[in-house]
């Protein structure tokens, strides 16, 4: 291969890769752009002034908004844990909190463990979707 077909067969491999960067680029936009399945839901608990009590090293916690999808980024969710893991925010501490996840509702009712969307709509009369 000569000097001409190296250069020729490097400018397809970078407009090729150029090609595949900009789809990338336009998938993530998209999936940004689209509403996660419980968006209306996440939303109706914040409203209805709801608090999802949790902590960051927790795996129900992680099962829990695994359950909501990327409609997790909008639950009303308040960390419990200090950074270092090993202490309880005041926050937390004077909410009562010794479990999580635990849900607290408007009117001071507790839910601990992983909660249903269903189940959570069902307690608020939020609607799921």
């Amino acid at each position: 291969m000569n000097k001409h077909e190296k250069n020729h067969s490097k400018k397809y491999r970078y407009i090729a890769l150029g090609g595949i960067v900009v789809v990338l680029v336009g998938l993530f936009l998209w999936y940004k752009a689209t509403p996660g399945p419980y968006d209306n839901l996440a939303t109706c608990l914040q409203e209805q002034g709801v608090t999802f009590y949790g902590a960051f090293w927790c795996p129900a916690c992680q099962q829990q908004k695994q359950l909501f999808s990327k409609s997790a980024a909008l639950l009303p969710y308040e960390e419990c844990s200090a950074p270092d893991s090993k202490g309880t925010l005041p926050v937390c501490i004077e909410a009562g909190i010794t479990s999580y996840p635990t849900w607290v509702f408007a009117d001071g009712t507790k839910l601990q463990g992983v909660q249903q969307p269903a189940r959570l709509a069902e307690i608020t009369s939020c609607t799921v979707n």
